[in-house]
């Protein structure tokens, strides 16, 4: 047992505990026509594979969660069955759908959340923060069951010196929660706009978009200086100025303007879509945040995947460092009444698969191309 907790511990330390690898999730959301609600999120680390899985979890199916000292925290039993892609370990699930239409994910969040002291007389009703989203996927239908869900529990830490996270709730009303805890006290935000990253906090990101109040889609005017006619070079010159690095409140920005300024799509299906080619942008090359002289991981993104939760049709979509071919589970075709847990890495192979085309000599298509 303590031999696991070690590993467990080391494994946690490595990721949360070192902020300047990059270890950040970029979240949006956007809505078709009929007002399918859509949401998308990245998820980053670049110190190394973060081992990802799908992880099954039936009706029923009953979890301990870990504290500091042990796994005898809170026991607690799923209501309701769910797909859910864990780091590390299955029991770490960090982006979830249920199968009443419940999402739920967490976000790293360094230096400015700090959850409730562990109390070991306080054990059984403790929960892990790594955990969170595994219960309330299991617990909860909507997002108002989350916000009394969380005043009956205590959140912790396995580890003082680990880096907090914050979560985003979302249901199939379209209505979204983000959850951050401040001097031990949980504090919900009714997240509109639909955007999360990491630090700073919510309500600052929120606050800081108004430097960018100067951008807009489309072309910048031309204008004129003294004797001198300005025009733009290119189209989208009124974005110009807005931020490109990788930073949290960088990629709030972005994603904000980004999401907002997108044309609202016809199906579901054409907004999963859409999210992908929004967050092909927000993928982080390995290697920006390693300094000089230092070895960078051997894998190929600091995104380690990226995934897109249709809560209406109970889809999930992903695609990952691996392959980025895009992959979905539906939720409609599992009986989670019967089910058995299991959880699968999330790629079978650590190599992109290439397609390739064969061309065949002297056939011509209609087109004029070889075929």
């Amino acid at each position: 047992m303590r031999t696991r907790l070690f590993l467990l511990f080391l494994g946690m330390a490595l990721i949360f505990k070192f902020p300047l690898k990059t270890n950040a999730c970029t979240g949006i959301t956007l809505k078709s026509e009929s007002g399918t609600t859509i949401v998308a999120r990245t998820i980053e680390w670049g110190g190394g594979n973060l081992n990802s899985q799908y992880v099954v979890v039936p009706r029923g199916y009953q979890a301990i969660s870990y504290t500091p000292d042990g796994i005898n925290g809170m026991t607690f039993k799923a209501r309701y069955g769910y797909i859910g892609f864990a780091v590390e370990q299955k029991e770490f699930i960090a982006e979830g759908l249920n199968e009443v239409g419940l999402s739920a994910g967490l976000f790293y969040f360094p230096k400015y959340g700090e959850y409730e002291k562990y109390e070991a007389s306080k054990r059984d009703i403790s929960i892990s923060d790594l955990q969170l989203v595994s219960w309330l996927l299991g617990e909860c239908a909507s997002v108002d069951d989350i916000k009394e869900a969380i005043s009956k529990v205590r959140i912790i830490s396995l580890d003082p010196q680990i880096s907090t996270v914050h979560w985003r709730f979302a249901d199939i009303s379209g209505r979204q929660l983000v959850l951050e805890i401040i001097g031990g006290e949980p504090r919900f935000y009714e997240n509109t706009l639909g955007v999360l990253t990491n630090s700073p906090g919510f309500d600052w990101q929120l606050t800081n978009l108004n430097n960018y109040v100067n951008l807009f889609p489309g072309a910048a005017p031309g204008q004129s200086l003294g004797v001198l006619r300005l025009s733009p070079f290119g189209s989208g010159s009124g974005f110009l100025g807005i931020p490109g690095d990788v930073t949290p409140p960088s990629r709030f920005v972005r994603a904000a303007f980004y999401q907002t300024s997108a044309p609202r799509q016809k199906t579901a299906l054409d907004v999963v879509f859409q999210a992908f080619q929004i967050l092909n942008s927000f993928d982080i090359p390995i290697g920006i945040e390693v300094a000089t002289g230092e070895v960078a991981a051997d894998i190929p993104s600091a995104t380690q995947w990226t995934s897109v939760t249709d809560m209406q049709n109970r889809i999930v979509y992903f695609r990952t460092m691996y392959n980025s071919a895009i992959r979905s589970i539906d939720l409609n075709t599992i009986d989670f009444s019967s089910v058995q847990y299991h959880a699968k890495p999330l790629d079978r192979s650590k190599q992109q698969p290439i397609e390739s085309i064969m061309v065949k000599k002297g056939n011509v298509g209609i087109f004029g191309e070889y075929v």
